[in-house]
């Protein structure tokens, strides 16, 4: 994996993509640490699928009415108006 600063990176930045399409990942550093990945689309694809449900899917897809679910009604302590 090619590793490149931030510096060389923005003056080639095309040249950073044409190595992602041919399936090349690079390394950005800043001040030595290693700051960003530029990765070919199916390898981000495969660690970031956007086919993640959210949390509204998830309660659609429970295999019960929640409104057919009886609930204890009972309060839990007495209240003092």
């Amino acid at each position: 994996m090619r590793t490149v600063q931030v510096r060389e990176a923005k003056a080639g930045f095309s040249a950073l993509v044409e190595a992602a399409e041919r399936g090349e990942p690079t390394t950005i550093t800043r001040h030595g640490r290693p700051a960003a990945v530029i990765v070919p689309v199916e390898v981000a694809r495969r660690l970031y699928p956007d086919d993640k449900p959210n949390f509204a899917d998830f309660l659609m897809a429970l295999p019960t009415d929640l409104d057919d679910v009886e609930r204890d009604r009972t309060p839990t302590r007495s209240i003092d108006l």
